[in-house]
């Protein structure tokens, strides 16, 4: 969404196609771009009995899409992976298309998807080895929203209302949270307190949950104590604040934490495929972040939080190893892509589609 935001709107229609179900439509639309969506299921990894539902989805998807592609006849297609895409990337393959690769590793998706893609843009060169024989590979960099950087430490704190002296936690799970990391954050909670403000975004699922914790808490520790199910505008408050994070390790870690300078403590989801422990183990490597695996929470979290808040040296040291990663051009570079692309001719008939 960032390297769309950064096209001039004025100069460019937009129409984002994707899954009426879930935040998505919702946070689209709150961005001011229009939505449709189309009808698509996944096909890796699911049940035998619930494939051949799925495939029918996909085929009614690529239709859909057919007549979206009929009636907003676009210059450019560009695709950011997930099981919406297939049957759009199947119904424009004539189209100049850009393929976006969020993640270390891309899904399987990503892989067909990118066989029907003019370019192929990749966050970071380790992701050039999943793509052997494609030759329009661009790194771009992971695109970040420009209002996530309005806040200096100071104005971000003062935002959420934290004491400016003392060592900010940042916790959270996705949109809509993770219930293992919450539990975990709960059992050490009081103890975490004596050490450090935490900002937690729980996500809906665990909220009464949360307010239970909340209102068990001594009254000393309530002010350090920071709660929301979620964050728009003052997102980027909370990651201007922090000295470091707890999350799960999906893409935007490799845009947002870099941009920010924010070690990490990265517990990735055990129940799904493998990309979120790759970029966990890429920000490890490089000497940013620490990965802890989703069943070692419970016994390693306090230590290796109170580890890093009490050495300052190490946590800088990995404030400045993710810094280095920090590729602020993204939206910029994806978004000069998508205008060259929309110049190319469709491969039909010499004509833009």
């Amino acid at each position: 969404m960032a390297a769309l935001n950064a096209l001039d709107k004025k100069s460019h229609q937009l129409l984002w196609v994707g899954n009426w179900s879930g935040m998505e439509s919702s946070l689209v639309k709150r961005a001011g771009i229009p939505f449709t969506g189309i009808p698509a299921a996944g096909i890796h990894g699911v049940a035998p009995y619930r494939l051949p539902q799925n495939i029918w989805q996909l085929t009614l998807g690529f239709f859909s899409a057919k007549r979206i592609l009929r009636h907003f006849k676009p210059h450019v297609l560009f695709f950011t992976g997930g099981y919406i895409g297939i049957p759009m990337a199947m119904a424009g393959r004539a189209i100049p298309s850009l393929l976006y690769v969020p993640d270390i590793e891309p899904a399987l998706s990503h892989k067909l998807i990118g066989r029907f893609s003019t370019c192929i843009a990749l966050t970071t060169e380790t992701s050039r080895q999943f793509f052997p024989k494609k030759k329009n590979l661009v790194v771009t960099g992971y695109p970040v929203r420009s209002d996530l950087t309005q806040y200096s430490r100071e104005e971000a704190r003062s935002k959420l209302m934290l004491k400016p002296d003392f060592p900010t936690l940042l916790v959270m799970g996705g949109s809509r949270g993770a219930r293992s990391i919450n539990t975990a954050l709960f059992n050490i909670l009081p103890k975490l307190l004596h050490l450090a403000q935490v900002i937690h975004i729980t996500g809906e699922l665990d909220w009464q949950r949360v307010q239970e914790v909340q209102a068990s808490l001594a009254g000393n520790l309530v002010s350090n104590y920071h709660v929301f199910p979620y964050l728009h505008e003052e997102m980027g408050a909370a990651l201007s604040s922090a000295d470091l994070a707890i999350s799960r390790a999906g893409a935007s870690t490799l845009g947002e934490y870099p941009t920010f300078g924010l070690p990490a403590i990265l517990i990735p989801y055990p129940h799904a495929w493998r990309y979120q422990k790759t970029n966990a183990e890429y920000l490890q490597q490089k000497g940013a972040a620490i990965l802890i695996e989703d069943k070692d929470m419970h016994e390693q979290l306090l230590n290796t939080i109170h580890a890093l808040l009490t050495k300052p040296s190490q946590l800088e040291a990995m404030r400045q190893a993710m810094r280095s990663l920090a590729q602020p051009e993204a939206a910029k570079h994806l978004s000069e892509l998508l205008c060259v692309l929309s110049n190319q001719p469709s491969q039909k008939n010499g004509e833009p589609a």
